[in-house]
Parts: structure tokens; C-alpha cells; sequence
């Protein structure tokens, strides 16, 4: 399949927008004050408002769509990526949520019936078995609280993206879930109102994340999509593991440890093999 200019630019931008994601949250638990549950609420709620502005200026008539099965999935994904960056770094956290998503949609396409060849079966191998190395036990480990939130997170991600799929109209869905997800986050922070802090860098931080790096983000993403087969869509979000890591180090003075270099290669190669097979 050939890919235009246009496809590529917009390829790229919406994976430095997933990028992004993480290194707003990352930034927002380590230089301002705020917690991670107005941080949750904020983005879902600036995320559903961007979302429903650009299905507007698309179809002035247009009304978000969507479900709440998918909304809860949606919101557990949010609230255990925001709890879970309070301990992780950006690197880490981006490689536990992406092998955690990608490995929740193999074992779902096993389960209903799909079979793997021995180089496919050889990658989910290595694709968990760089997953488990990377939370065992050492000085280099990530938290596991932390770890565990975002393996929650991503398995809600990947439940999110199954539901997702097939749909009509990608745009009104995901403003639609957007919204619903959003109504019971505000509900939670104010039932914890007297336990919610924050400042003003912070709520900016949450609000970009919301309305630009995910609503803008996944706009583009899905317009990119068009311009993308499959398998190519699924390999070149590989990189946003690598993206976010390489970012955090730079922006964030975070360290690339070797246990997390060392663990990329067969979690990211793995999944590669995976892919692969699937297009033979």
C-alpha cells in the first residue's frame, strides 16, 4: 500500500501527539502540584469538549455517539494512567501500557479462535517475557503499584480499542465516550473535593493532554488510519515506547536504565513477529 506525504505527516504527528500524552502526565506529578484525580478529570473533560468541537466544525449537526461499556473502559484507562505515572517514568510507563494493550488484543483474537504460527507464537512469548523482566524484582524495577496501575491501564486500553472497532463514525464514538467517561470522573473529584490539589501549571498540563495531545491526537490518528493498512498502522505505534522514552530522557532528565533497553527489544521485537505473521 502506498503512503502519501500527507498520510506521513499526519502519521507522524498523532504519534508525537501519543507521545505526549505521557510526557504531560509524567510532567505534571514531577514539576506541579496537582493530583492525579483532577488530572483524570480535567483531560477527560477538556478531551470530550475538543472532540465534540471538532465533530461540529466536521458536521455542524453532529451529535457524539458512543456507549458506556466503552466509556467505563475509557475511564479506568485514564484513572490508572494517571495514578500509575505518580511512581513510574515515561519510558517505563509507555512500554508496560503498549505491551499490556497489544498483548490484551492477541490473547482476545485467541480466544476467539484465531490461530498463531510458531514465528507469531515465538513473538507473544517474548513480547510477555519482556514484560515480566522488566517488573521483576531489582534495584532498577519499577514500582509496583505503579506498574500494576498501568498494566490495568493497558488491558482497559486494548478492551477500549476491541470495542472500537468497526464503528461507524470513529469521531462521534470517541467524543461521545469521552463525555460519558468524563461525568462520573467530575462526580469522583468532587465527592473528593476536600482531598483534591493542584496549581495552575498543572491544570494547563492536564488540559493540553485532554484537549490536544488526545482529542487532537486521536482526530488525527483516525484521519491517518485512512491512509494506513493495518499492519502498518499497528507497527509504527513501535515506536511510541521508544518516542516517549528518548523524550523523557531529554525533557524530563529521566534515566534510560539498561533494564529498559535491554527489556524493549523483545517486548517491541516480539510484537513486530506478531505482526508479521498476521500479514503471512
Amino acid at each position: 500500500m502506498t503512503i502519501t506525504s500527507r498520510t506521513l505527516l499526519l502519521t507522524a504527528l498523532s504519534l508525537l501527539a501519543f507521545a505526549g500524552n505521557f510526557l504531560l502526565c509524567r510532567l505534571a506529578f514531577t514539576q506541579t502540584s496537582i493530583d492525579a484525580a483532577s488530572f483524570t478529570s480535567l483531560r477527560l473533560l477538556s478531551g470530550a469538549a475538543m472532540l465534540a468541537l471538532l465533530l461540529n466544525l466536521r458536521q455542524p449537526k453532529g451529535r457524539p455517539a458512543g456507549r458506556w461499556s466503552a466509556a467505563a473502559a475509557l475511564l479506568l484507562y485514564a484513572a490508572g494512567f494517571s495514578f500509575a505515572y505518580l511512581s513510574l517514568e515515561a519510558g517505563t510507563g509507555a512500554l508496560i501500557l503498549f505491551g499490556a494493550v497489544q498483548v490484551t488484543m492477541i490473547v482476545y483474537g485467541l480466544i476467539q479462535g484465531e490461530r498463531l504460527n510458531r514465528w507469531a507464537t515465538l513473538g507473544l512469548v517474548l513480547a510477555v517475557s519482556g514484560l515480566i523482566a522488566l517488573l521483576l524484582p531489582g534495584a532498577t524495577a519499577p514500582a509496583f503499584s505503579g506498574a500494576a496501575l498501568m498494566l490495568t491501564a493497558g488491558v482497559a486500553w486494548g478492551v477500549y480499542t476491541l470495542l472500537g472497532r468497526g464503528v461507524a463514525d470513529p469521531l462521534a464514538v470517541t467524543a461521545g465516550n469521552f463525555l460519558r467517561a468524563a461525568l462520573p470522573a467530575a462526580i469522583l473529584s468532587l465527592i473528593m473535593l476536600g482531598r483534591l490539589h493542584g496549581d495552575v501549571p498543572g491544570v494547563l498540563y492536564a488540559l493540553l493532554s485532554g484537549a490536544v495531545t488526545s482529542g487532537i491526537g486521536y482526530a488525527l490518528g483516525y484521519t491517518a488510519l485512512r491512509g494506513l493498512g493495518s499492519l502498518q498502522a499497528a507497527t509504527v505505534q513501535l515506536s511510541v515506547p521508544v518516542l516517549t522514552a528518548l523524550a523523557g530522557s531529554l525533557l524530563l532528565d529521566e534515566t534510560l536504565t539498561l533494564r529498559l533497553l535491554l527489556t524493549s527489544l523483545p517486548v517491541l521485537g516480539g510484537i513486530a513477529l506478531v505482526l508479521g505473521a498476521k500479514r503471512q
